[in-house]
């Protein structure tokens, strides 16, 4: 899916009802990257760590966390599979519902915006209907598998 950075809303409200919720919004830090690692191993993919892994190496960090009492609740990374993508991103599931999904997908996209990009592309996407809703992405014709074809185990 394509999504038009400069035509992003303005989320100040989502992110002021976020922390009312006692959630912080925020880069991880390098030397979280084990805690990220483990977090995203536990709760979704191998991959999905391989990413998270490259997302922390980078500079600055391109993963964003949600965090509350010291536990991450989700995070989302960019410019990891390739250069302006979004993911992988993924919010413990008893932590849906609470707006933590938009408002990483958001941060991200803000901070794509803020490296330049005018536009970003969310590649191997489940929920479309939601990235529709949350940032007016819409598919990019003829896309899939594209990057994610001949995928290793």
């Amino acid at each position: 899916m394509l999504v038009r950075l400069y035509d992003l809303p303005e989320n100040a409200a989502l992110y002021g009802e976020i922390a009312a919720k006692g959630v912080t919004l925020r880069r991880a830090r390098a030397f979280e990257k084990h805690t990220v690692a483990a977090f995203a191993r536990e709760h979704f993919s191998e991959k999905w760590v391989s990413e998270v892994e490259v997302a922390l190496t980078r500079q600055p960090i391109t993963c964003f966390i949600a965090t509350r009492e010291k536990q991450i609740l989700g995070f989302a990374c960019f410019d990891t599979t390739q250069r302006g993508f979004f993911g992988p991103t993924g919010v413990l599931e008893e932590a849906r519902g609470l707006g933590l999904g938009k408002a990483l997908l958001m941060k991200a996209l803000e901070a794509l915006r803020e490296s330049g990009y005018a536009y970003a592309i969310i590649g191997g996407v489940g929920p479309a209907e939601f990235y529709t809703k949350a940032c007016g992405a819409f598919e990019i014709p003829g896309s899939d598998p594209g990057t994610y074809g001949d995928l290793l185990p």
